[in-house]
């Protein structure tokens, strides 16, 4: 069984983006999501704990995470939760890692604007073949040639 979890929070450090040898595509960061609560003592909102997150994402959605989030953005995150113990020679621990399925910024803080990508293999065809064209929308269509 798998847990799905949808988070809001801070992206804490830079995106890191690698691709192995097999040509996948990974991208993670830390995500901060900072709980508040309201105190009725001081009649405020006041700063409660902080859940840390380790996110990655894949594919597509790797390419795409590494050149739209920087660090210090909000974002929405969705994705399955995984928690993992962990031990070496000296200290133990628990790691908390959601894989994503999806990330976006958080539009209660800004706005962003959506520029859409196009897979690697749909990019290469495009570039391979001049009848192709991509119009101002981002659509793709067969040039048009008109005869004499």
């Amino acid at each position: 069984m798998t847990d799905t979890i949808a988070l809001t929070g801070i992206v804490a450090t830079t995106p890191r983006h690698l691709v192995t040898s097999s040509g996948l595509a990974i991208t993670s960061f830390r995500l901060a999501c900072r709980q508040r609560r309201f105190d009725r003592v001081k009649n405020a909102w006041v700063d409660a704990d902080t859940n840390w997150y380790t996110v990655s994402s894949f594919r597509q959605l790797a390419h795409n995470v590494v050149q739209s989030v920087h660090k210090g953005e909000p974002v929405v995150v969705t994705g399955r939760l995984r928690i993992r113990d962990w031990e070496n020679e000296d200290r133990a621990g628990t790691s908390v890692e959601v894989e994503a399925d999806a990330v976006g910024h958080n539009l209660s803080w800004g706005t962003t604007a959506l520029v859409r990508s196009i897979a690697p293999a749909a990019a290469e065809q495009r570039d391979a073949d001049p009848a192709v064209q991509t119009g101002p929308d981002g659509s793709q269509g067969e040039s048009e040639t008109q005869s004499a």
